[in-house]
C-alpha cells in the first residue's frame, strides 16, 4: 500500500473516531498525521494539503504541550506544510513554537510581524535568531521588543537594518547599555554616513558608536528606505532559492484563504517581487515553471495578457509588474508601454486568450504524455 493509500486510510480512520477517541489515541493520531505528511508533502496536491491542514487543526486542541511541539519540530523543516496549522502552532507556546519561528520558510514576513505584535518576547527571540531577517520584521521587533529580543537581532549578522530601524536602535541605546554595546559590534553599518541623517535625540550616543574604520554599507547607513531597499534586491533578478521559499509561502497564504488582492499589493509595496510573480502563478493556475519562464524571456506580452485576465486594476498591474524579477530590470520606457498595452486590453479578451493559451498547452503536454507512454 502506497504512502498516499496510507493516508486517506488515516483520515477515514480519523472521522471514524467521531470525536469519541481517547486521549492517548489523539496524541498518537497528531503524531502520525504529521509524520505521515512529511513522507508524502512534496506529492500531495492542493485538496490534499487541506485535509491534512483541517485534520491537524482539529486534533491539535486535544493534544498536549509535548505532543504539539513534536509536531511543530517536523513541519518547521518543511518546504510545503498545511499554512493554517503552521500559524497556528507559530502562535502558541514558545516550547512548541520556537522551531517554527526559527526555521520555517512557511511564515511570511507578514505572519511574523503579527506574532511579533501579539505574542511574548521570547517569541521574538526566536524570530531574531532566523536566518535572515527582513527589515520589515527587524523593526517590528524593535517596535515591541525588550531588551532580550533587540538585543538577538542586533547580534544577528543576517538581520537587515535599515535606516528607519537603526534610527530607533540608536535611540534605545541611549537607554540601554546592552543595545548599544551590540551596536558597536555591527561593521557593516557606516557610522559617519548615518550621524548626517539621524535625528538629535540620538546624536550623543552616536560619538561613542562610531568607529572611523568600519565598512561601508549604503543600504544599512540609511541612505534608502526599506521599500526601495527592496526594490533595489531585485535588481539582482530570478533567484531560485527565493522563487522555491516564494511560492511555499505563497501557497500557505492560499491554504488560508488570504491569497487576495490586499496581499498582491502588499507585495508590491514592500517590493516582494518573488512573492508576488508566485502569488500570480496561483492565483491563475499555471505551472511555476511557465511564469519562471515568462520572467527569465523577458515575455511582457504574456504576462500582460495574463495579468489582465486575473482582473487586476491598472495601478496595481503597474505595481506589480515594475516588482516582479525580471531577468533584467524593465525600463521607463518598457512600464509605460507595458501600461499602455494592458489598458488598451478588454479583459473578456485577455481572459479569452489566456483561456485559448492554456487549452493548448494542455493539449500539447498530453500528446507528449501519450508519445511518451507509446514508446515506454
Amino acid at each position: 500500500m502506497s504512502e498516499l493509500d496510507e493516508g486517506q486510510r488515516a483520515f477515514s480512520s480519523f472521522r471514524a473516531l467521531n470525536g469519541e477517541a481517547s486521549h492517548s489515541e489523539r496524541e498518537q493520531l497528531f503524531r502520525n498525521m504529521a509524520e505521515l505528511f512529511t513522507y508524502v508533502s512534496d506529492r500531495c496536491d492542493d485538496e490534499q494539503v487541506a485535509q491534512y491542514d483541517e485534520v491537524l487543526c482539529q486534533l491539535a486542541e486535544f493534544v498536549e504541550v509535548e505532543t504539539r511541539a513534536h509536531v511543530a519540530s517536523l513541519l518547521a523543516q518543511l518546504d510545503r506544510a498545511p499554512g493554517t496549522v503552521v500559524v497556528k502552532l507559530a502562535n502558541d507556546d514558545i516550547e512548541v513554537a520556537r522551531p517554527l519561528l526559527q526555521f520555517s520558510n512557511v511564515l511570511s514576513d507578514d505572519d511574523l510581524i503579527d506574532i511579533i505584535t501579539h505574542q511574548s518576547d521570547l517569541h521574538r527571540e526566536a524570530i531574531a535568531s532566523r536566518f535572515t531577517v527582513a527589515g520589515r520584521v527587524g523593526e517590528a521587533i524593535v517596535d515591541h521588543g525588550e531588551t532580550g529580543s533587540v538585543v538577538r537581532l542586533v547580534r544577528n549578522a543576517k538581520a537587515e537594518l535599515p535606516r528607519a530601524t537603526l534610527e530607533k536602535l540608536v535611540e534605545r541605546g541611549t537607554k540601554d547599555a546592552d543595545i548599544a554595546a551590540d551596536l558597536r559590534g555591527r561593521i557593516d553599518i557606516d557610522w559617519r554616513s548615518l550621524r548626517g541623517e539621524i535625528d538629535d535625540v540620538a546624536s550623543k550616543v552616536l560619538e561613542t558608536l562610531g568607529q572611523p574604520n568600519r565598512g561601508v554599507d549604503p543600504v544599512t547607513a540609511g541612505k534608502v528606505n526599506a521599500v526601495v531597499y527592496n526594490r533595489m534586491r531585485n535588481r539582482a533578478g530570478f533567484s531560485a532559492n527565493e522563487w522555491k521559499v516564494a511560492y511555499n509561502q505563497v501557497k500557505a497564504l492560499s491554504d488560508r484563504k488570504q491569497l487576495d488582492e490586499r496581499a498582491l499589493a502588499r507585495f508590491a509595496r514592500f517590493g516582494y517581487g518573488h512573492h508576488a510573480a508566485a502569488a500570480l502563478t496561483v492565483r491563475l493556475q499555471v505551472k511555476p515553471e511557465v511564469f519562471v519562464k515568462w520572467l527569465a524571456g523577458q515575455d511582457y506580452v504574456a504576462a500582460t495578457v495574463a495579468l489582465k485576465a486575473a482582473g487586476l486594476s491598472p495601478d496595481l498591474f503597474e505595481a506589480i509588474f515594475a516588482t516582479m524579477p525580471w531577468r533584467d530590470m524593465p525600463t521607463p520606457e518598457d512600464i509605460k508601454m507595458v501600461a499602455s498595452r494592458f489598458a488598451a486590453l478588454e479583459q473578456e479578451e485577455a481572459t479569452g486568450i489566456f483561456e485559448l493559451w492554456r487549452a493548448h498547452s494542455f493539449r500539447k503536454r498530453a500528446v507528449t504524455e501519450d508519445r511518451l507512454a507509446a514508446n515506454g
